[in-house]
C-alpha cells in the first residue's frame, strides 16, 4: 500500500515545510528549488505569513504580491 502524494505548495505543506526552513526564505527556496521571488509569491498567494526577519527584507514585494491577489 503506498502514500498519497504530497502536493508541496499545498498551503498547510508549504507552511510546514517554512516552518522548518526556520521560517526562511532563502533557505526555503532552495528546497524548492526556484527563485526567492517565487517562494515569496508562492506565500503570498497562500497568506503564510512571513517571519520577522523575512518581512525586513522582503516584505514590500510581499505585500505588493498580496495586494494584486484576488
Amino acid at each position: 500500500m503506498s502514500s498519497p502524494e504530497v502536493n508541496p505548495v499545498d498551503p498547510h505543506v508549504l507552511e510546514r515545510n517554512y516552518d522548518y526552513a526556520q521560517k526562511n526564505v532563502r533557505l526555503l527556496s532552495m528546497w524548492y528549488d526556484c527563485e526567492p521571488k517565487q517562494m515569496l509569491e508562492l506565500l503570498a498567494d497562500n497568506d503564510i505569513e512571513l517571519s520577522r526577519n523575512d518581512r525586513l527584507q522582503f516584505g514590500q514585494y510581499y505585500q505588493a504580491v498580496q495586494q494584486q491577489s484576488p
